[in-house]
């Protein structure tokens, strides 16, 4: 095959039912052109949606598998702490010799691509970076032009309870995804137009699809919500801001091949109250016979609805006190988060500063952070605080923010393990047994759709970055109950929308021929984008070329 120019876009967030169904009514005319024109394949991430790190699997090349690493939480087994790492690779074509541009794809680290160019952690959705440039001085150059991200408050908004947040989270996205489209047109027209690799992704969408989704999903159960309709109007202005980028990024393209996707789709969100915060409870109570979850009564009185926020609550702010830290022992990311729970109250003025004060405390860590890879704190999640009693627990739910992960404490691997190897089986049973025993009160069927065990059949080798059980939930639920250990929860939704659906891949270019190429799997996309450039990388990638 000829060797091409390629230009990928990333949909982060992108969903192809949504949005097909905006593209047919008119609403994206750019991507619709560009759907015309391309080889369409449905992408299917398989187990690797487990993992939860799609971009990561794109700028490595590396399945799950292949990469050893089985989700974006590091457990240490001598210390019983976890923590959220970022990038652990290089990417697949740093020891090419290709001309690469990047702009803000997630998990690209630009220390270990030096024939890279661009902008990485600039207004990422979980960017498993730092924000730097290459070169460096590129940064200044960039924020000069086009600022600081200008919607870093609706990153990982959730703003369902109010009507009015939601309307801003449309705004806000909205707004940045013009810069952005802006920016990485100068990046790929004016300051470095020589590429023959240009790679952008857009991660607004990722960001209002999990915060609004219950506006356009008629099934959901916050669908009734005063706030769906504002959402839903929020979800359209961000698709049609994203087409106007596709727009620009198309024409900038020129004679380059285009491939434009997103690894995995969209749908309603049903494993954040679960993972997050009923499975931890539900171990705790196993092992003590007791709870340690404190919720207001009248939410007990009524299991089978989903209790709902007040117009001025957030759920970050509401879950400090459902599993409250020790006393003096709070997280700095629960801090932060505390902190954002309230911000939406301060005047403009106010977060004006605010914004300019964390832009200079980023810039000064830029510049002085050391070059290890970026490690996140998740005390955020309540279910990490239960963390003091991991080590007398026969299993623990580790943080998780996708499917519930659980660890069996075993002795020889975790520091104070007290199940020994040759119980493994049996306590793995056990918990098994329990979750299929939980029922969901709000519909009446099981909790659990269902629940896979660790890739190594030795869990002596198990990963830091894996479970010993990962539990697949059923349906959006609030709360579990279970016939020994009784009704845990119910707590209010944290997002409304998650990563369930097929993801989508639009290939256009010069001897492509137009069409749908049914479904594919997710893997394939960095083997088809290398075969296009004619490419050798060192890593042998995953996946197959969808040519």
């Amino acid at each position: 095959m000829a060797r091409h120019k390629v230009m990928a876009i990333g949909l982060d967030g992108f969903d192809a039912t949504l949005a097909e169904r905006y593209m047919a009514e008119g609403q994206m005319p750019a991507l619709a052109e560009l759907k015309k024109r391309a080889a369409r394949f449905l992408l299917d991430e398989g187990a690797a949606r487990r993992a939860g790190l799609p971009w990561e699997h794109v700028a490595s090349g590396l399945s799950p598998e292949a990469a050893g690493r089985w989700g974006p939480v590091d457990f240490d087994p001598a210390s019983y702490t976890a923590w959220q790492a970022g990038a652990q690779f290089a990417p697949w074509w740093a020891e090419t010799d290709l001309r690469v541009v990047v702009f803000d794809p997630p998990f690209v680290d630009l220390c270990a691509a030096r024939n890279t160019q661009g902008i990485v952690g600039w207004g990422s959705h979980s960017p498993g970076t730092r924000r730097i440039a290459g070169p460096t001085k590129l940064l200044a150059e960039f924020v000069r032009r086009f600022g600081d991200y200008p919607a870093d408050e609706w990153t990982y908004g959730t703003p369902w309870p109010s009507t009015r947040r939601c309307q801003q989270m449309g705004e806000g996205l909205s707004h940045a995804l013009d810069v952005r489209s802006r920016a990485a047109q100068w990046l790929a027209t004016e300051r470095f137009p020589d590429w023959e690799f240009f790679f952008a992704v857009a991660g607004e969408l990722h960001s209002g699809m999990e915060g609004l989704w219950h506006g356009v999903d008629a099934s959901h159960p916050l669908n009734t919500h005063p706030s769906a309709a504002p959402a839903a109007a929020a979800l359209f202005d961000i698709h049609r801001a994203l087409d106007r980028m596709v727009g620009l990024l198309v024409k900038a393209a020129g004679d380059a091949v285009v491939i434009a996707f997103n690894m995995g789709g969209t749908g309603p969100n049903n494993c954040d109250a679960q993972s997050m915060v009923l499975l931890p409870e539900l171990l705790y109570r196993h092992a003590f016979g007791h709870s340690m979850l404190t919720i207001p009564s009248a939410w007990t009185a009524s299991p089978n609805h989903l209790p709902i926020l007040g117009e001025q609550e957030t759920w970050d702010a509401a879950s400090t006190s459902w599993v409250p830290e020790p006393p003096g022992e709070s997280e700095p990311a629960t801090m932060a988060a505390n902190l954002r729970a309230v911000a939406h109250r301060f005047p403009e003025p106010v977060k004006s500063v605010l914004r300019m004060a964390r832009s200079s405390a980023a810039q000064w860590r830029s510049r002085n952070a050391p070059p290890e890879k970026l490690v996140q704190d998740v005390g955020y999640i309540p279910g990490y605080h239960y963390r003091h009693h991991w080590p007398r627990m026969q299993a623990f739910a580790l943080p998780a923010f996708l499917d519930g992960r659980i660890r069996i404490n075993l002795r020889g691997r975790e520091r104070d393990g007290i199940v020994e190897l040759s119980q493994y089986e049996e306590t793995c049973r056990t918990i098994e047994t329990i979750l299929g025993e939980c029922r969901d009160p709000r519909t009446g069927e099981p909790a659990v759709a269902s629940i896979e065990r660790a890739s190594s059949s030795n869990p002596m080798s198990l990963a830091n970055s894996e479970s010993d059980l990962l539990v697949v939930w059923r349906d959006v639920a609030g709360a579990l109950e279970h016939p020994r250990l009784g009704l845990i929860g119910p707590v209010p939704l944290r997002r409304t929308g998650g990563h369930t659906r097929h993801g989508v891949a639009y290939l256009a270019g010069p001897g492509f021929e137009p069409g749908d190429r049914g479904v594919h799997a997710s893997c394939d996309v960095t083997p088809t984008i290398v075969e296009l450039l004619g490419a050798e990388p060192v890593t042998r990638l995953s996946g197959k070329s969808l040519l």
